[in-house]
Formats: structure tokens, sequence, C-alpha cells
């Protein structure tokens, strides 16, 4: 299959090459994917390169929901000489982000597609090394450790490969999740660089989360990061005899995520999380350069 993919993209790489000698449009082949609700447009970078690197109206215009092909987010895969792939991510805005976990879920289910990896796996990120397993339609991603949560005004903030602010509420089906989280993301203390807002209600063993994800200035269906945040607050906050096995559900307006986790004397490890991810289609749309 990896053979193959390389061949196309070959095949890609020769006409584009061929249509005119100051070219201004190259056919870039693409893969479109959704985690738990958040939907990302992938390239296969991997083998040999057949385009320079994306500009942010380029990235921005790809992932348009009317313009382009529509996703919260670009991802591209490319080799890496120590690693299975790496993985390179860009918010719908056009600019690099930091970690995406339903996005490390859904690349790992594409290099699994083409090859890249079998059962499990490794991979290179904007935060570091992540590893992931195949569990039958799951796709477990190791997120890294986390030895800190704040408190802030009676809520939380930490960093999950990127960063959050856990609020626990009451009825966040209810709640006007945009207005709300603007008086977080843009006060005098995130402005500058931005947080995801996660507003999170407990319902029996479980958790239920809503999301406003910097870079797309937006509510999102799901947030992997952010649902890692929500359980480590929820077993901080109320003890891991809460959470059998140190597992916690969280429940997303796209579905659900498991977060398993390990509680030590300094925060948290061997953290994982977990979900389904899924090919919505593929295809080649025209760019131009």
């Amino acid at each position: 299959m990896a053979n193959l993919c390389i061949i196309y993209q070959t095949l890609i790489w020769i006409c584009n090459t061929l249509t005119l000698k100051e070219r201004k449009v190259l056919k870039i082949p693409f893969y479109k994917y959704q985690a738990t609700g958040n939907d990302f447009v992938i390239i296969d970078h991997f083998g040999d390169r057949f385009f320079e690197d994306l500009s942010q109206e380029q990235i921005e215009l790809l992932c348009h929901r009317k313009y382009g092909i529509g996703a919260d987010g670009l991802m591209i895969i490319e080799s890496d000489v120590d690693y299975d792939f790496r993985m390179i991510y860009y918010n719908s805005d056009g600019r690099s982000s930091s970690m995406c976990g339903n996005g490390g879920r859904a690349i790992s289910h594409l290099a699994h597609h083409l090859g890249y990896i079998m059962g499990q796996g490794s991979f290179i990120a904007v935060d570091g090394k992540h590893e992931i397993k195949v569990n039958g339609g799951q796709f477990e991603l190791k997120m890294n450790d986390v030895s800190s949560i704040h408190e802030y005004n009676n809520d939380f903030v930490l960093n999950t490969g990127s960063l959050h602010y856990i609020k626990l509420s009451e009825e966040v089906g209810q709640l006007e999740v945009v207005m709300e989280a603007h008086k977080i993301r843009y006060n005098e203390d995130f402005i500058a660089e931005g947080i995801n807002v996660n507003f999170v209600e407990v319902r029996g063993d479980g958790l239920f989360m809503r999301t406003y994800e910097r870079g797309v200035e937006d509510e999102t269906l799901s947030c992997g990061t952010g649902a890692t945040a929500a359980a480590l607050v929820f077993i901080d906050e109320f003890g891991t005899e809460v959470a059998e096995a140190n597992e916690v559900k969280v429940m997303t307006r796209g579905g659900e995520l498991k977060v398993k986790c390990t509680k030590t004397e300094i925060g948290y490890e061997d953290i994982w999380l977990c979900g389904s991810a899924t090919k919505v289609y593929e295809g080649i749309i025209d760019l131009k350069f």
C-alpha cells in the first residue's frame, strides 16, 4: 500500500511538472478525516515532496467551509528518520498550532491505512514524541505527562500539549459557549497567545464537555487535548475513586472519548486518549501557487 501511495504521488508530481513551465496551479491529493466530530484535511507528504510549504492563505482556503474543503485544521504527514512519521498541524486560520489530540488519532488512522504503521507505532509532533496503538476501530494516543494544574479564578488552567482552561459548570448543554468563552479567551491574561476554553459538566461517572478552540475561534464538536485536560482536573478534584481504573469517559457533541492515566505524587503520567477516527473521503483539489 505504501509503495502504491508513493507511485501515486510521483505521478501527481510529474503531471504538475509537465503542466506549465511557470505553473500557477497544482493538483493536491488530500484525505478528509473526522475524529469525534473534529474534522481535518490531511495531505500525505511522506514520499517525495511535490510542493513547497503552504502559505497561511492557502491553508486557510483549504480549511474554509465555503471556498475550500472545510475543516477545523490541516495536517501534513511527513517521513522522519527517528519515528514512523512526523505530524505537522495548522489551525483553520492557517497558523501553526500546538498539539491536537483528535488530529493525532486521525493522522495515525491514515498512517495505518497507508501502511506506515501497523498495530502500534510512534510519531513526532510539535510537543514531542507520541505513541499510538490501534485497537480495533479505536486509536489510542499517548499524551505527554502533566506535572501541574493551576487554579485560576476558581477554575483551572493546564497544558496537555495545548493550553486549556477548564470551567466546571452546570447545564453545559444550554450554555452560549462562544459568548462565554470570549470572556476568557480575550481577557488580558490570555489574549496574546490565546487559550482553549472548555465547559465541563459532571454526569454520573463521566463528563460532558463543550469546547471553544483558539485558531478556529469557534466551538468545535470535540477536542482531544481538552478532553484530556478535563479528565485530569476531574480526577484531581474528586479523587481517583471516581474514575474506574483511572479511566474517565468524556462525552462531547461529536462522540465519546476515554482518557486513561496514572496519578503520581508529582502529577499524571502514562496518559492515553482513546476514541474512534474515520476517513470521510479523499480527493484532489486545485491549489494556486
